[in-house]
């Protein structure tokens, strides 16, 4: 009884761990994303944060700022979360002639990849996040999808030995053109 269990377990996991969507399932979807022209000027986008259970545990603005000199960029984030925390990441990333990207930002352990197809792009990094004076790292399985020229749906998941324990969901509008986060919150 105590085999069938082990082995009924391990065909649950390798089924599940099927499952995944990989960048390729997007590759005949529009509106193109690219990274560089999305991510050109300066964008505010507005997110949340759900823990493990889905529950809403905070609220957040972005201001980025980003530039570009050839294939190489610079994203500079701005988070104002809504329990008054503020918190800043710098990315440098290269999109290289086949559209993967590589960044590195002061928080992020080695370097993230990246790769488009047709609406989408996944970027996958650790990140090192302090909780109470400790310093974590996490996995992040982090996804953009255009939704049309002006608007993209960005969705990251935060795993733990491969358990996600927290879930992001941004939402940018370029044609919205409103005031900075910073004046915002004031």
């Amino acid at each position: 009884m105590a085999i069938f269990k082990v082995l009924a377990f391990s065909t649950s996991l390798i089924l599940v761990s099927g499952c995944s969507t990989s960048i390729d399932d997007y590759r005949d979807t529009s509106p193109t994303f690219s990274l560089k022209s999305y991510f050109d000027g300066e964008l505010t986008a507005w997110g949340i944060v759900q823990d493990y259970s889905g529950k809403l545990t905070r609220r957040f603005c972005v201001d980025i700022t980003a530039t570009w000199q050839g294939n190489n960029g610079q994203l500079h984030e701005s988070f104002y979360f809504n329990d008054g925390t503020r918190q800043t990441r710098i990315w440098n990333v290269k999109v290289a002639p086949d559209q993967s990207v590589t960044g590195t930002a002061g928080d992020v352990v080695g370097q993230a990849t990246g790769h488009s197809q047709g609406s989408a792009f996944n970027w996958q990094y650790t990140l090192t996040v302090p909780i109470d004076g400790t310093e974590y790292d996490f996995a992040i399985d982090d996804w953009m999808y255009a939704l049309d020229d002006e608007r993209m749906m960005n969705r990251s998941y935060m795993k733990k030995f491969g358990v996600t324990v927290a879930e992001f969901s941004i939402f940018f509008d370029k044609s919205a053109r409103l005031p900075s986060c910073d004046s915002q919150t004031e």
